[in-house]
């Protein structure tokens, strides 16, 4: 894990993939924060803390991993609210928090944790309040970078609402996102499901995460920008992953 950290710290501005997330989630932050002058918002397995710079452009914006590599990345790059928890069990009071993040975590949970950490979000939510959770989608589109991030099941539609709900929430938004990329991405993970995806140590397993040539990382942060303009109204019925916005009931 602390290698796929590393190798997301170095990229995470410049990637094409990063640059996209970004596109489709800032409309949602905004949402969920407009009315609330201030907002206090935090972010569940915040890895190197590079979300939480995002995020405190909307409030003030905290974030908690359990990852020690994470956050001595994320203090090195001069983050510093910060702090090592368990997503099962965070360090904060219930009720404290206009928005709680979970970005690309859940799906690396065994089922026991998963429920847990989705309980543990709707705890920390004021009512009325939103979390905001973004998945891997398809079971089918596994594939190298699925060893790094060790994935223990990719989501759809039906199974990501039914998670949510059962800890009383409900949804406001609920969509696939990286539509654009479906089709090539669907492509290379089959390629190298058939040759054989690597072990977790392999440095094949980061070929995902390496920075493509400036022409094609161009071109594909213009292709995700332009499909996160069109999220805005609209729900893509397919994707790599999947992005919800859901609401504690007040």
């Amino acid at each position: 894990m602390e290698r796929l950290l590393r190798a997301t710290a170095e990229v995470e501005a410049r990637h094409f993939w990063f640059r996209g997330f970004r596109s489709f989630v800032v409309p949602l932050i905004h949402h969920a924060t407009r009315a609330r002058s201030g907002a206090s918002i935090l972010d569940c397995g915040c890895g190197t803390g590079s979300n939480v710079a995002l995020l405190g452009r909307f409030g003030r914006a905290y974030g908690f991993d359990l990852s020690e590599a994470g956050l001595r990345l994320g203090r090195e790059a001069g983050r510093t609210r910060l702090a090592r928890a368990t997503v099962t069990s965070a360090p904060f009071p219930s009720a404290a928090f206009d928005l709680v993040t979970s970005f690309d975590v859940l799906y690396s949970l065994h089922q026991v944790d998963e429920q847990a950490a989705v309980a543990e979000m709707y705890r920390l939510i004021r009512p009325g309040g939103y979390a905001l959770v973004n998945v891997a989608a398809s079971e089918w589109l596994r594939g190298s970078h699925s060893v790094l991030s060790r994935e223990v099941r990719r989501y759809d539609r039906p199974a990501l609402r039914a998670l949510l709900t059962r800890a009383g929430f409900t949804i406001e938004r609920l969509t696939y996102t990286n539509a654009t990329l479906f089709v090539p991405m669907a492509i290379v993970r089959g390629m190298q499901r058939l040759r054989g995806l690597p072990a977790e140590r392999d440095a094949a397993a980061e070929s995902d995460i390496t920075l493509p040539a400036w022409p094609i990382n161009t071109a594909l942060t213009l292709a995700l920008r332009l499909e996160g303009v069109w999220l805005r109204r609209f729900d893509a019925p397919f994707g790599s992953s999947l992005l919800c916005l859901a609401r504690k009931p007040e």
